[in-house]
């Protein structure tokens, strides 16, 4: 059975060398995050070795190559413009911090506060073509055609007390991010057998589940189950894919899925960066331009073309709002 909370990623990894013990998690979670029957194949493991390392490989290089993580504070908002970029002002930051739900569960289930904690900020980037104002010299002009930047659907993933643990975790989110593209790519397959339709609605069923529980970067709708309820789900599910039989030809069909997901993990998960020229109201302006600051943001891209700004975030839960406002909210949500 799929363990959701299982120690995965140790944190040291060194990209082309790992321990055997970390490629056979990665092919037995591969496994239980798709489908569990794939075991009855003979072979599984040799089938998928070489894209569960091609997928370890690109997960680990994303990580790593996230920048320090940047100091989610009044002082530093006022000191970086990419924060001052991604928000109106230090206080709203502080405010969409302290509400976020990762960080509201941090907090219910912490029994002392570290001095700072690390998560990774996502944010949704949107750009609007509108007609503004500009001054030129002494002489205000209207209707000016402008490109402007905001940004939505803030979220924090990963919230912990060290930068290298929250690395560590974020690590096995990307990869299981990968498997559920893959358990999508599953769902989409077309059959015309009647148990075969039958298969992909459990497996529809899973996937929404797992998406739920934080297997990607997207934000999941409602509130992510208890882990114990969770389990208790996946494991019902696991038991109808079981009653449902093992035909050899839809196994082979969803194991050469798996690794042809694995293997484009680098396609289907895509690191990029933002780079704009930006005033102080998040309008677009030329080089040249005084009024404004060269913007550079990292971006992830899935396969289904979402992108999403992410930053690592440095937090004093200090600066947050009043932590009884907080635990409030919290009791709300949670």
């Amino acid at each position: 059975m799929l363990k959701l909370l299982q120690s995965f990623f140790g944190g040291n990894e060194t990209r082309g060398r790992y321990p055997e013990s970390l490629i056979e998690m990665a092919i037995e979670r591969a496994v239980d995050g798709t489908d569990s029957r794939l075991r009855l194949l003979p072979g599984y493991r040799k089938r998928l070795r070489a894209p569960v390392i091609q997928a370890i490989d690109h997960v680990v290089a994303l990580v790593d190559a996230l920048p320090a993580p940047l100091a989610a504070s009044r002082d530093g908002f006022n000191a970086d413009p990419r924060l001052a970029t991604l928000f109106v002002s230090a206080g709203q930051m502080l405010e969409v911090l302290g509400h976020d739900r990762a960080m509201l569960e941090y907090l219910s289930g912490s029994s002392g506060l570290a001095d700072r904690l690390t998560a990774l900020l996502l944010a949704e980037r949107i750009e609007k073509n509108a007609l503004g104002m500009e001054l030129a010299g002494d002489q205000v002009r209207r209707d000016v055609a402008q490109l402007t930047v905001s940004f939505r659907n803030y979220r924090l993933a990963e919230v912990t007390d060290s930068e290298a643990e929250t690395r560590r975790l974020l690590k096995r989110r990307a990869f299981d991010h990968l498997l559920s593209l893959a358990l999508a790519r599953m769902v989409e397959v077309r059959e015309e057998r009647a148990d075969i339709a039958r298969q992909r609605d459990v497996l529809r069923h899973k996937l929404a589940t797992l998406e739920r529980s934080g297997w990607s970067f997207e934000e999941g709708e409602g509130a992510p189950p208890e882990p114990v309820a969770l389990q208790a789900e996946l494991a019902d599910i696991e038991t109808q894919l079981e009653r449902m039989g093992s035909d050899a030809d839809v196994l082979n069909t969803h194991l050469e899925l798996v690794a042809e997901q694995l293997s484009q993990a680098a396609q289907l998960l895509q690191r990029d960066t933002f780079r704009m020229r930006l005033d102080s109201m998040n309008v677009q302006r030329e080089a040249q331009d005084a009024s404004g600051r060269d913007i550079e943001l990292p971006e992830i891209q899935n396969a289904l073309g979402r992108r999403s700004v992410l930053l690592l975030v440095s937090v004093a839960p200090g600066e947050l709002p009043p932590r009884e406002n907080l635990l409030a909210t919290a009791h709300r949500y949670l």
